[in-house]
């Protein structure tokens, strides 16, 4: 997730100032993403640099609120437009995880999996659990909009990695059911000849 995005959208609505843009966004998303307040005041701050947003006055508690620029607009359009690239797809955890389980001697890879497998299970339903809250609770808002987009993506990455999950136990099952690979012969050291005496 582009915090720096999400923050150019959140100010495209109106100025708002650090604390306001944290709760915001963590409201949007669910708090799936936490920020602190640190992350969002140095994010503004490279956005100021970069002509992207710029200070709104502050008021009287002090509170400083920035708003977007036509160039912040003009960022967060492009953003908007532009497909999330998968040509270098992030790094998952789980994946270099059991990469190196089954390279390891002495790790229970089989174990590894099923323990990941009870661990996403239980995400799931608490997932599930979260997106029947959010469909009772749905006032129209675009947020609960927002909220229940975020969990769908989430129920439908942890059934995904589920069924990763499957496939490879199934795959170390058939592994450990295969015969051996056969030992490659090594040619025997020629003998040394015998010299005859003349």
């Amino acid at each position: 997730m582009s915090i720096r995005h999400g923050l150019l959208a959140l100010l495209d609505q109106g100025p708002r100032y650090g604390y306001q843009l944290r709760t915001e966004f963590e409201a949007r998303t669910g708090a799936t993403w936490p920020l602190n307040v640190g992350q969002v005041y140095t994010t503004l701050g490279r956005l100021e640099r970069d002509g992207l947003v710029a200070p709104h006055g502050e008021d009287e508690d002090g509170h400083l609120f920035y708003a977007v620029t036509e160039a912040g607009r003009a960022e967060l359009r492009t953003w908007f437009e532009t497909p999330v690239p998968r040509t270098n797809p992030p790094r998952d955890e789980l994946a270099i995880k059991l990469a190196m389980a089954v390279t390891v001697p002495g790790v229970d890879v089989t174990a590894v999996v099923q323990g990941q497998r009870r661990h996403s299970m239980k995400a799931l339903q608490d997932y599930t659990r979260l997106k029947g809250q959010a469909l009772t609770a749905d006032t129209g808002k675009q947020e609960d909009l927002a909220w229940l987009l975020v969990l769908e993506q989430l129920i439908f990455q942890t059934e995904a990695e589920i069924r990763w999950l499957d496939h490879c136990e199934s795959r170390l099952t058939q592994r450990a059911a295969a015969p051996p690979e056969p030992q490659q012969a090594t040619e025997a050291p020629a003998k040394p000849r015998r010299r005859s005496r003349l």
